[in-house]
């Protein structure tokens, strides 16, 4: 998502944002899961992207495209009855974020950041996939929506939400038991992205190494360079995450883009994500930390609270967390597993719960748009769920400790 910075198919599904391909052949089973005999399967958290949607900024100076409320239709096979509610069940907060997206209007009548038709069928797509990997080849979930089995979260954005919607119609193929919860927060004390308004100390961090990234020998070069190819006046405020942002969208949706960014999009590509990594710095501790070590704190706390028997979901099965771009990136960096590349849509990190059927030892296997990861600091893709706490304890923070260190100013 691109909340607070400046930040941020199915024409063919284009360049970098197009989902990657997961295997779905059943005779390619263990190939793609790897030997899970010894394992039985507990419970799974995903974090999940939300699919296309229009930019959050046209780049200025340039070509408008036109982005016509016909590019947000939505596919009926994609609808589920589903509600929107804050963390306790009670009515759905205000959504400053979401506010801000509807104040302003792009050329062609929408208005920024929402899902389009692409996205959400992504996100169908997606949940599809689940479907084969936890319905129909391990038979884990039954193949109707049921709440005590399955909670989605997301955040209180509606392109997060609906990407959330559309990926339980694709898991379920629509058929429910019960209405579809969606559980989201107000926006002060939401910690499934960087939270630069509520978080002061995170605030001043990455606003210092925002400007820092600007002035990078390399992407000031590069983006002064550019500036003057594509005509961008030079009082214009614009960075390579702005353009981007635009131009993926541009590309996904087919819609025309100066015939520059062609030669320039690896260019583009790069520097936006050495921009990211500027501004997170994985080699900063406490600004993973910041970023993301609620998230953690709460994907760990579940797996020990399944291990523990103390869960008051029993139940409880599959966990979905609709999120961002901004929130993958820092988690996989805090993983040890970002490639350097940014998430497409509809990206996601799972983690699964695995339990050995001899010993009964917690052990934990992380994937990444289907591909299973070695952990640094694990002994294997099966991760012993103490190394794995252990691993993560480096950046994971609890709610305490969270606030504590976002009230402390630079000067603490």
């Amino acid at each position: 998502m691109q909340l607070h910075l400046p930040i941020m198919r199915n024409r063919s599904m284009l360049w970098s944002e197009k989902t990657a391909p997961v295997q779905t052949d059943s005779a390619k089973f263990s190939e793609k899961y790897g030997d899970q005999s010894q394992y039985e399967l507990k419970l799974v958290q995903i974090l999940f992207r939300h699919g296309a949607r229009t930019p959050l900024k046209s780049i200025p100076d340039i070509m408008e495209a036109q982005w016509v409320p016909n590019l947000l239709k939505v596919p009926a096979h994609t609808e589920v009855n589903y509600v929107v509610t804050d963390l306790s069940g009670g009515p759905r907060p205000p959504a400053p974020v979401e506010d801000s997206y509807r104040a302003s209007t792009l050329t062609g009548g929408t208005h920024p950041g929402q899902l389009t038709t692409v996205g959400m069928q992504q996100l169908y797509d997606l949940g599809n996939r689940l479907r084969k990997r936890y319905i129909e080849d391990v038979r884990f979930l039954t193949p109707e929506f049921n709440p005590t089995e399955v909670y989605v979260r997301s955040t209180n954005i509606v392109r997060t939400i609906e990407s959330a919607k559309c990926l339980v119609a694709g898991l379920f193929h629509q058929k429910q038991g019960d209405i579809v919860p969606i559980v989201t927060t107000e926006a002060e004390s939401e910690v499934l992205y960087p939270n630069y308004h509520s978080c002061r100390l995170l605030k001043f961090l990455s606003g210092h190494r925002w400007a820092e990234s600007l002035q990078l020998p390399d992407i000031d070069r590069d983006l002064k360079k550019l500036q003057g190819m594509l005509g961008i006046a030079a009082h214009q405020r614009v960075d390579f995450i702005l353009i981007r942002d635009d131009m993926v969208a541009r590309e996904t949706h087919g819609l025309p883009c100066p015939p520059v960014l062609s030669t320039w999009r690896t260019t583009v590509e790069q520097r936006a994500v050495d921009m990211m990594c500027h501004i997170y710095d994985p080699s900063q501790r406490q600004n993973l930390q910041l970023c993301v070590g609620r998230v953690l704190n709460i994907l760990v706390g579940n797996m020990e609270d399944k291990v523990k028997g103390v869960s008051s979901e029993t139940n409880r099965k599959l966990n979905l967390y609709s999120v961002h771009d901004t929130t993958l990136m820092p988690c996989l960096m805090a993983l040890g597993i970002f490639d350097m590349k940014w998430p497409p849509y509809a990206a996601e990190i799972t983690l699964e719960l695995h339990q050995h059927r001899d010993t009964k030892e917690p052990f934990v296997k992380v994937s990444y748009i289907g591909q299973d990861k070695l952990i640094p600091g694990c002994s294997g893709i099966y991760c012993p769920l103490k190394e794995f706490k252990e691993v993560m304890s480096t950046y994971s923070l609890t709610a305490e400790n969270y606030r504590s260190l976002c009230n402390q100013t630079h000067e603490d």
